[in-house]
């Protein structure tokens, strides 16, 4: 397939570029948000009108009533989210919490997916229980008990976790921390009895939470998918996440690129622009190159995804390390072309620095991956 949108995913990425312009800019959003220690991080209004744009159930089954939309088109979102740094819960709610969804029960589909589609419900995924991302060990438990199941154990850096109305959790109930069977995703609500939240403010400004499980009791229909058989959907919400985070990366860089070039379009030093010296337009040329591959290879990612591809898998890896080593070197090269003014507060740049640094994590970094994709290529 051809590494660019077609005609129906370009008039949605007119629509959603003039939309994140404006309703999701940085002086709307981010700054308000992080200047108020917002205890969410986000705007509640916003994901509303994400709602009203039919944004939050894009990938939603037309059967469930969403509109039943590809990865690809959950990239073009995701993308210029990260282009205008807009704080959303779009990723773990209508990417990830939507895709562990489409493997639940029609009661729990349809307790949740309504409030997404809606815009009034936000989901949180709770994987990770260290300070990398290792999705390879679960060790938090859930025990048989009568009906239903007895969950116990902590999940970290889950992001929106303290404002979600419903946490989809990867527990393991049964064999070793390390078994690749024997885990099973739970549909947890915010009220359950036993949970409790430490949350944190991350570098970008978004809440996460460590999340203390203390002998949660939950009925048997909290089971998302099937018992001790869990591992598969769970690669599916993970490819998901991935996917949705290299896309949202290409967007940060492609927003740190666009506010460099249009720094050395103004900015003078010894009686000259600085865009007009040679060896900062060879670094821009360089950046821009490596930007059109790694949105290449998220495009790439997001198509096979979408098509069930046996590669897909593979692709996912080779998209979100790329997207992380060029998103690293866009807001890298961004501070540095902007000078000392670029580590201050006044100027966006440093604010791409630090949503880099979140999303490089999420969902396991550039080395992560990059032994992953080795590893997937019988390395």
């Amino acid at each position: 397939m051809p590494l660019y949108h077609s005609e129906d995913q370009a008039m949605l990425a007119d629509t959603v570029t003039g939309f994140m312009a404006d309703e999701g800019s940085i002086p709307k959003q981010l700054r308000r948000w992080r200047d108020a220690e917002c205890k969410d991080g986000f705007g509640h209004e916003l994901w509303g009108k994400f709602a009203e744009m039919g944004l939050t159930g894009m990938l939603v089954s037309e059967a469930d009533g969403g509109l039943g939309m590809g990865h690809v088109e959950a990239g073009i979102v995701l993308g210029e989210i990260g282009r205008n740094l807009t704080p959303s819960p779009f990723l773990t709610t209508s990417v990830m919490g939507v895709t562990a969804l489409a493997g639940a029960s029609d009661d729990v589909r349809g307790r949740y997916l309504p409030g997404v589609i809606e815009g009034r419900t936000v989901l949180a995924i709770a994987i990770d229980e260290g300070a990398k991302h290792r999705p390879e060990r679960i060790a938090c438990k859930a025990e048989r008990a009568g009906n239903g199941f007895r969950l116990s154990g902590k999940k970290d850096f889950v992001v929106h976790g303290a404002s979600a109305d419903m946490l989809i959790v990867a527990a393991r109930t049964s064999g070793a921390d390390d078994d690749d069977a024997g885990v099973t995703l739970f549909a947890v609500p915010k009220d359950a009895a036993g949970i409790s939240h430490n949350s944190v403010r991350l570098v970008d400004s978004a809440m996460a939470s460590h999340v203390t499980f203390d002998n949660v009791e939950l009925d048997g229909d909290a089971v998302i998918g099937e018992v001790d058989g869990g591992r598969a959907l769970l690669n599916k919400v993970l490819s998901a996440g991935r996917v949705g985070a290299a896309a949202e990366q290409c967007g940060v860089a492609s927003g740190a690129f666009d506010r460099t070039t249009d720094y050395l379009k103004t900015r003078k030093q010894f009686g000259k622009l600085i865009g007009e010296f040679q060896g900062l337009q060879h670094r821009a040329a360089h950046l821009y190159a490596e930007l059109e591959i790694a949105q290449a290879a998220a495009i790439k990612a997001q198509q096979l995804l979408d098509g069930g591809s046996e590669r897909a898998d593979l692709m996912v890896s080779v998209a979100k390390a790329k997207a992380g080593e060029v998103c690293n070197l866009a807001v890298r090269e961004g501070v540095q072309m902007h000078g000392g003014v670029g580590m201050t507060d006044e100027y966006d740049i440093g604010l791409y620095m630090k949503r880099d640094r979140a999303l490089s994590e999420f969902m396991g970094d550039r080395f992560y991956h990059t032994d992953r994709v080795a590893k997937l290529s019988g390395y």
